[in-house]
């Protein structure tokens, strides 16, 4: 039984693959509460709330909780709204019983900040420090499919949750949307949300619907999902309730992965092809390593820069900084 972050860094984390478990926080009082119905949930939620405003999608019944690109003003088919963590669990709560009225969809609010007191009451031992619960509550909804840059642990609280996965190499496949217009921050997939055998999107048909997994949470159960891979998640039920956390498991400091990839269009990606090749056999040779150290053949004392990463960082770091300043 894993009960350590460290524990939980070695047998889940590292495999860098979705893993479910199930009942991992049944015992929250949270859950206790959402068994009660969502006036219950509700009123626990109350306790913490702090007044303050959050952003919430606001979505016309038409779209049956399916907020997406649209013909809106700002080319989505939702408007948005500021409400705080009580006004939204009661529009959600009117909407669940009243299905004429606007479903309401509210994301990743950090509950420190929204309702402060939620992490000491429903705590997760397995997981780091710096990884803080986050809320996400809303009628019933299908967030598109999108890929997260950190490790990401989802903990259903209230409602069904299904899950449709996709592995990060499915990208190519998967057509996916702007990187600097989204729904909520991270690029979509434009294709996992269409119609079956949509023949705009022919790639997707053939390379990447048969691969999907799909799992489904019900309260108290929880989904690790790795950096990178692809999720589309529905909230199935009327009135649902997740807490999610977001952290990188194997940060070396404050860089990201990210970071290194828009740096990386910028410098490579309409070079020429066969300069382009020429830069990911550099690549692999020095970043991905696919056939071990790149200084394996020289003693240890003379790797230099790509000695262990815990002695050269700030080293790694100044220099690149003082190129990009020019230097």
């Amino acid at each position: 039984m894993i009960d350590t972050a460290a524990g939980f860094a070695e047998t889940v984390s590292a495999r860098c693959e979705p893993v479910v478990l199930r009942g991992l926080c049944r015992h929250w009082p949270v859950v206790e509460a959402s068994a009660q119905g969502w006036a219950a949930l509700a009123a626990y939620l109350a306790r913490f709330d702090t007044g303050q405003a959050g952003q919430a999608f606001i979505g016309a019944p038409a779209i049956e909780g399916r907020y997406d690109y649209g013909d809106g003003p700002d080319g989505f088919n939702f408007e948005r709204a500021s409400m705080s963590l009580t006004q939204g669990l009661g529009r959600i709560g009117a909407a669940a019983t009243d299905p004429s009225l606007p479903s309401v969809y509210m994301g990743s609010l950090p509950a420190d900040d929204f309702a402060p007191g939620f992490a000491a009451e429903n705590a997760l031992e397995i997981l780091p420090p710096l990884a803080r619960p986050r809320l996400w509550l809303g009628n019933a909804s299908r967030v598109a499919c999108h890929y997260d840059s950190f490790d990401n642990l989802a903990c259903v609280v209230s409602g069904r949750r299904r899950f449709t996965l996709y592995p990060p190499d499915a990208i190519g496949d998967l057509y996916v949307g702007p990187i600097d217009h989204t729904l909520a921050g991270q690029p979509i997939s434009l294709a996992a949300g269409a119609a079956p055998d949509d023949p705009r999107y022919p790639r997707f048909a053939a390379n990447a619907a048969d691969r999907a997994i799909v799992i489904e949470l019900e309260p108290g159960d929880a989904l690790y999902l790795p950096k990178l891979w692809w999720h589309q998640v529905e909230a199935l039920d009327s009135a649902n309730l997740l807490v999610n956390y977001w952290w990188d498991a194997f940060a070396a400091g404050p860089d990201a992965p990210y970071v290194t990839m828009m740096l990386a269009m910028i410098a490579i990606a309409e070079r020429p092809v066969a300069e382009r090749q020429a830069w990911r056999a550099f690549f692999d040779h020095y970043v991905f390593r696919p056939e071990g150290h790149p200084l394996a053949h020289m003693p240890p004392e003379r790797h230099g820069l790509l000695g262990p990463l815990a002695d050269n960082y700030g080293r790694i770091r100044a220099i690149a900084m003082k190129m990009l300043r020019g230097g």
